[in-house]
């Protein structure tokens, strides 16, 4: 009686527990991380995104089917009018940061009035992101970079580009000229000048 066998395949590798099998990140990866790194830098990010999560964390209060749930306003409309407008702040504080200090300071204003009119501003949480998150956008500054500082100027007293030390008119390889004495360092150093010979000092002939 005679049976196929399967013949054995090459065995299957694994790679080692631990390990990804992805490659290094591709240049239109590196640009995407690059893009989005430049626009969160360029706008208060973080204050526009804690403004947000404030207003959010509000209406969900308001909508929360609760007991006991403080409206105020016709039909409740400012516990809605409210918290929509805190969501507006925070979306302009993320898309449009040029007018970041009136949003921010807008923020701050809705946020404390949600204290009244929506569930003690969402139990006090989204108060509390709403002050934040506006406090950190009014306190953000665009970053500039700051000024190439100029080149410096060559030390004077340093050697210069001949290799030669300042006040050494001696150029390599040339002997003093004459009234010049060689100093220390390869400097000269100027001979004192010579006084002429008076002579002999003759009184009046008598």
């Amino acid at each position: 009686m005679t049976g196929e066998h399967d013949t054995p395949g090459p065995p299957e590798t694994s790679a080692p527990v631990g390990t990804t099998t992805d490659g290094p990140p591709t240049p239109h990866r590196a640009r995407r991380v690059s893009r989005w790194r430049t626009w969160r830098h360029s706008r208060p990010f973080w204050g526009g995104l804690l403004v947000t999560l404030g207003a959010v964390e509000i209406l969900v209060s308001v909508r929360a089917p609760l007991p006991v749930i403080l409206h105020v306003g016709l039909q409740g409309l400012a516990a809605y009018l409210v918290p929509v407008l805190l969501l507006l702040c925070g979306l302009l504080l993320l898309f449009n940061p040029s007018q970041r200090v009136f949003y921010s300071i807008l923020s701050i204003v809705l946020s404390l009035a949600s204290w009244l009119t929506s569930n003690l501003g969402g139990f006090l949480i989204g108060l509390l992101l709403g002050l934040t998150g506006g406090a950190l956008a009014f306190a953000w500054t665009a970053h500039r970079p700051g000024p190439v500082p100029a080149a410096g100027r060559a030390d004077t007293e340093g050697p210069t580009a001949s290799g030669t030390e300042p006040g050494n008119t001696t150029e390599p390889g040339s002997r003093p000229g004459p009234g010049n004495t060689t100093g220390p360092e390869g400097s000269t150093v100027p001979e004192p000048a010579a006084t002429a010979d008076p002579g002999p000092v003759t009184g009046p002939a008598r």
